[in-house]
């Protein structure tokens, strides 16, 4: 059922393919992760036409420290300046969180320049009222219900769906309507396993830095079937 005005449009998005897109081109992966990262500041316009309410995409897993460091600096920097990104987001009456692991947790790695960044893009586009964008960096679904779950234990009501919600990263993120995921891949990959239980799940073929409006269409379409 499409949301009502009460649940705005909620579309999650696994952003998958880039350095493959670029290996099929003879390029670096670096070079993929680049323009995956336009291809979002494109799509984040679409998605505001589209009136989705809430957008949040999965930009860097806990597991993805694993990847080469080249690679992993490179994802940084971008990172960096899709946060900085802020003119862009505040022309578009869209506000920008993040979800991950705590700055202040012992399990935390994300670099003191991109807290910087993240800290300063919320603050700066904060009053905006149309769209909200949440990145997901050094994100993973079960640490988060771990998370939770110690903090609904030291309730007074104890461990029930309310107070789990209440504990999660960012409890104001409303249920998802619907969850992509690019590359053909069939998988949810440890992203929002808690707010994305009762989504529907669209499979692409289609890498990230080709999705585009057409391919968010077929993606929406689910939610009228």
């Amino acid at each position: 059922m499409p949301p009502d005005a009460h649940h705005p449009l909620h579309v999650a998005c696994i952003m998958d393919d880039n350095g493959r897109w670029a290996g099929r081109r003879g390029l670096p992966r670096t070079d993929g992760h680049t323009e995956g990262e336009e291809n979002l500041a494109r799509l984040v316009r679409v998605a505001v036409q589209r009136d989705i309410g809430w957008l949040t995409v999965f930009g860097f897993s806990t597991e993805n420290w694993r990847r080469p460091r080249p690679e992993v600096r490179h994802i940084l920097g971008l990172h960096e300046k899709l946060f900085g990104r802020v003119a862009e987001l505040n022309e578009l009456n869209v506000r920008i969180q993040w979800i991950g692991r705590p700055f202040d947790s012992r399990e935390a790695r994300t670099p003191k320049y991109v807290q910087r960044a993240i800290r300063k893009a919320i603050v700066d586009t904060a009053e905006n009222t149309g769209m909200t964008l949440t990145v997901a960096f050094d994100y993973g679904g079960r640490a988060e219900l771990v998370k939770a779950v110690e903090g609904a234990r030291s309730t007074d009501a104890g461990v029930t769906p309310e107070t789990i919600s209440q504990h999660m990263y960012l409890p104001d993120l409303p249920p998802v309507d619907v969850v992509i995921r690019t590359s053909g891949e069939r998988r949810v990959s440890n992203f929002l396993l808690w707010q994305a239980a009762g989504a529907a799940i669209h499979f692409t073929d289609t890498a990230w830095p080709d999705f585009g409006e057409t391919e968010l269409d077929e993606a929406l379409a689910l939610l009228d079937a």
